[in-house]
């Protein structure tokens, strides 16, 4: 890829352009915000550690979005941060009119880009951008997933004091209160959870992680998680950029799989150059399916309180 852009230079924005740099995923990586002198700043800050990290993408701020044409991939994490008390609906409205105002202005520009929202409610976010950029389904992917995900396998590698690398899981479903744990695919070396840790441990682990980013919010108290969503970002950009074909959990907008239409909702897909190659429709339990519909439909109930 020649050219990612990415929306927003708060916390989560600026560590994203830095882990896609230092990856060198880009031969040019662009940090957008409205603020003056914020993206140059920061961006200029990054480069300069590029002597250090070895890296060669070329790296720098901007408030022009004219300086983002043709670009390949746009991460859009722009949007207000949670706060001590507040959760993901309570950003529904303010941020729905920060994500049209981004998308309508970047792909003015980049009428080829594939998209990657970051910026929360997650799944009400990404059918924003969605709706707004008209761009094809494969081309505007939700990162959420991968996150929760990756909380899910370090409380559990955390609890039996296992290296994370040997955990397999998936977390599916709404970025929220929500969201759905697959305990049924989460394995060990091959070996099932369910033979290693009780099910009330586990329980407490998916309410754990259910609960992931408001336990660090209520640590911060003025600001969100942004180490480990910047690398579940940068995880996704990877695996398009060098056309990897990964299976990760990522919100997309259904069309009839898993019986949901018009709706975003995090499942299993394939990322490769083209964005979304494939979504895989697991054979799930009555039970699981039956989470998976109830974390739907609240993503739907918001997306019914927007004006798109």
């Amino acid at each position: 890829m020649k050219k990612i852009t990415v929306i927003g230079a708060g916390n989560v924005g600026a560590t994203t352009a830095q882990r896609i740099a230092e990856k060198e995923l880009a031969e040019e990586v662009i940090l957008l915000d409205v603020l003056e002198g914020i993206p140059q700043g920061k961006a200029l800050d990054i480069l300069q550690s590029s002597p250090v990290e070895s890296f060669g993408s070329k790296i720098w701020g901007t408030n022009d979005y004219s300086e983002t044409k043709n670009s390949d991939i746009i991460v859009i994490t722009a949007g207000l941060a949670r706060k001590p008390g507040m959760s993901r609906d309570d950003l529904l409205l303010a941020n729905a009119d920060i994500v049209k105002n981004v998308t309508e202005k970047s792909v003015e520009h980049s009428t080829q880009a594939i998209i990657i929202v970051v910026s929360n409610p997650l799944d009400v976010m990404s059918y924003v951008a969605f709706k707004v950029s008209g761009f094809e389904r494969h081309r505007v992917i939700g990162m959420a997933g991968i996150l929760d995900t990756a909380r899910f396998r370090t409380f559990i590698a955390d609890e039996l004091d296992i290296s994370v690398n040997d955990i397999s899981t998936m977390v599916l479903g709404g970025h929220g209160d929500s969201m759905v744990p697959l305990v049924r695919y989460t394995t060990v070396s091959g070996i099932p959870l369910s033979e290693l840790l009780s099910k009330d441990k586990i329980d407490k682990l998916v309410t754990r992680t259910r609960n992931g980013g408001i336990e660090i919010v209520n640590y911060l108290k003025t600001g969100s998680a942004y180490y480990a969503p910047s690398a579940a970002a940068a995880e996704m950009v990877e695996s398009i950029v060098k056309n990897k074909k990964r299976i990760f959990p990522c919100s997309v907008f259904l069309n009839g799989e898993y019986g949901f239409e018009n709706v975003f909702c995090g499942v299993p897909v394939k990322l490769g150059k083209e964005g979304i190659l494939n979504i895989l429709e697991l054979k799930l339990l009555t039970e699981e399916l039956s989470a998976l519909k109830k974390s739907a439909e609240d993503v739907k109930q918001n997306i019914g309180k927007l004006k798109i």
